[in-house]
């Protein structure tokens, strides 16, 4: 297969790039998106996108700052599946460290569901180190509408940013 060379930017997201079925999201993910939009603008969370040429997302992720911990954790992080395994997910961890840099703060954490271990290695590959476990949930919405609890355990990583 030949390779497809594109420049990519990383950009704050807008409430704009959230149109109805974007990247095929439930509307209940669209709408804690919007919140966190609006968090964003009181400081409290970073929310990017990383787009080629076109500007439509084609990756996006968080960071939130207001967590008890005190330590910024990366979340909703989520590269368009036929995109996945090219470095995007890579470009947006990179662009949400450098945002927490930015905040002069030097720790970072995330969250991986233990089901899913593909995304685990990229960010223990990005340097991030297990540090512990504990249960997790979030609804997910299927095409009808139909929310379904899911339940899981989380395993938590963290990294120290030079």
């Amino acid at each position: 297969m030949p390779e497809v060379l594109l420049p990519l930017t990383v950009r704050d997201l807008t409430a704009e790039d959230l149109h109805p079925g974007f990247s095929g999201w439930s509307e209940t993910h669209r709408a804690g998106t919007l919140e966190a939009l609006d968090r964003a603008k009181r400081g409290e969370v970073d929310f990017l996108a990383v787009c080629p040429p076109s500007g439509i997302p084609v990756a996006t992720g968080g960071v939130d700052y207001a967590k008890p911990s005190g330590i910024p954790v990366l979340w909703q992080l989520s590269v368009d599946a036929p995109l996945q395994s090219c470095g995007i997910g890579t470009v947006l961890i990179q662009a949400l460290e450098q945002r927490i840099r930015d905040r002069g703060l030097t720790w970072a954490e995330l969250g991986v569901d233990e089901n899913h271990p593909r995304p685990r290695a990229l960010y223990e590959r990005l340097g991030y180190v297990v540090t512990g476990r504990e249960p997790g949930a979030w609804d997910q919405e299927a095409p009808d509408g139909t929310v379904t609890r899911y339940e899981t355990m989380i395993t938590v990583l963290r990294k120290k940013l030079s």
